[in-house]
């Protein structure tokens, strides 16, 4: 899958939302920093500088609508078992579109679709994730954790990002 990569950006999904017909094919959009990062329900995702990751994956498929039910859950579970597998980090999953750490949101999930009639005109699914992250704003600090903050160790965001994408790309 193509990837760009942004120093800075408002919001890799907005970004997507915005300008998905400049692309034909599925690309994955990656930001160094998030000034105006979204979750769900309009919240606000804190992105950090170069510590965590953000990414918004736009798929171009055109299969039936009826491909969505389960989506966010299963993007749930491929990211926990990637970081299981390639890690050695048990995360738990909090349906439909959060992933927690001794208890702490680490990781959220968006997914948006398009459709037209029956028909899926794309998907942007949006993941936050906190990797090296070592403070978070006051009202975050009790609920939000990073990798780094639950094991002390710095981690390779970059390689982490792939291995995300890597697991996401054919999910549809």
């Amino acid at each position: 899958m193509k990837t760009e990569k942004f120093k800075q950006i408002k919001s890799t999904h907005t970004y997507l939302k915005e300008n998905n017909n400049k692309y034909t094919e599925n690309i994955a959009i990656i930001a160094e920093e998030q000034t105006e990062g979204i979750g769900t329900k309009g919240r606000k995702w804190h992105t950090g500088s170069n510590k965590n990751i953000a990414i918004s994956i736009l798929n171009k498929t055109q299969k039936d609508i009826t491909k969505l039910e389960g989506l966010t859950t299963e993007i749930a579970k491929r990211i926990q078992k990637t970081m299981q597998e390639n890690y050695n980090i048990r995360l738990n999953i909090k349906e439909p579109n959060d992933l927690m750490l001794n208890g702490k949101k680490i990781s959220g999930i968006l997914t948006e679709c398009n459709t037209i009639g029956n028909k899926i005109n794309y998907i942007i699914i949006s993941l936050g994730f906190n990797v090296n992250e070592d403070k978070f704003p006051s009202e975050l600090e009790n609920i939000a954790t990073s990798l780094y903050k639950e094991t002390g160790k710095i981690f390779d965001k970059e390689k982490i990002t792939e291995d995300f994408i890597k697991t996401l790309e054919n999910i549809i």
